[in-house]
């Protein structure tokens, strides 16, 4: 299948690692010039120096995207460095969770603050560069949790189903631009960031992180966890030209555990 990637120039948020970082090296392999967006500087020059080994340009930002500035600069500079931009994966955010009866307000607010509003606002800026050239491709990482919701994941949940809510309103607002705009919603992930969500939960049961990863992938009907190049592969597509018919969706990699329609 022929994808019309060559070329193309796309930011990739939270890329430092995980989904983020296999997202970038699968466009990367299709030709596409990237600039990956991380607060931590040291791990974005690691996924430079291999997007290089694949022979195209690659280009670092470090901001943070909870701030409105900081959505701004990161744009800017990709615009600076690639010429204009055609792509955005928003993947940026981890959400601290909690048994929501212990939940504090922040961490609410902190969850929305960096994970969904920050998509709308990356979303927002590189919208009138795609509109130049009748061509664009959005894809929002979500989560499976955004219409999963449990007492224990309330501050992703809360993110991703604003993320959703997010991803047609702007699909209806920009489709006849020529530009694309769907999500992912990945279920359980083989990434720090799993780990990193589900510590609260193995704290409280008193378990071990990855006896608890273990456990919850045993749950799932596919009987494991999604590896991250496994969400990229389904990226890489809906970037492409061959993904052309493909408004609003939200696309669920979870392993077969989802149930019915919400």
């Amino acid at each position: 299948m022929e994808l019309g990637l060559v070329g193309k120039r796309a930011i990739i948020t939270g890329a430092s690692r995980g989904i983020g970082r296999a997202c970038a090296l699968g466009l990367a392999k299709e030709g596409v010039e990237v600039c990956i967006v991380s607060r931590t500087k040291m791990d974005l020059e690691q996924v430079i120096s291999e997007i290089e080994a694949i022979g195209v340009r690659g280009y670092a930002v470090t901001e943070d995207l909870a701030t409105a500035e900081g959505c701004r600069k990161v744009v800017q500079e990709a615009v600076r460095f690639l010429g204009g931009v055609d792509i955005l994966i928003n993947n940026v955010g981890a959400a601290q969770n909690g048994d929501i009866l212990d939940l504090a307000r922040e961490q609410i607010e902190s969850a929305l603050r960096l994970k969904s509003f920050s998509y709308l606002q990356m979303s927002q800026e590189v919208i009138p560069h795609m509109q130049l050239n009748r061509w664009g491709r959005i894809i929002n990482i979500a989560g499976a949790a955004g219409t999963s919701p449990t007492r224990d994941n309330i501050p992703t949940a809360s993110a991703n189903i604003l993320i959703l809510n997010m991803t047609r309103a702007l699909s209806d607002a920009v489709a006849r631009d020529g530009i694309l705009v769907n999500s992912i919603c990945p279920g359980l992930t083989n990434t720090d960031r799993a780990r990193t969500q589900q510590r609260p939960r193995a704290k409280k049961e008193g378990k071990n992180v990855e006896d608890l990863l273990l456990q919850l992938a045993g749950q799932i009907p596919a009987g494991r966890m999604a590896e991250p190049e496994e969400i990229a592969n389904a990226a890489v597509f809906l970037a492409s030209s061959a993904c052309s018919y493909v408004f609003g969706s939200s696309i669920y990699m979870d392993g077969g555990q989802r149930r019915g329609t919400p």
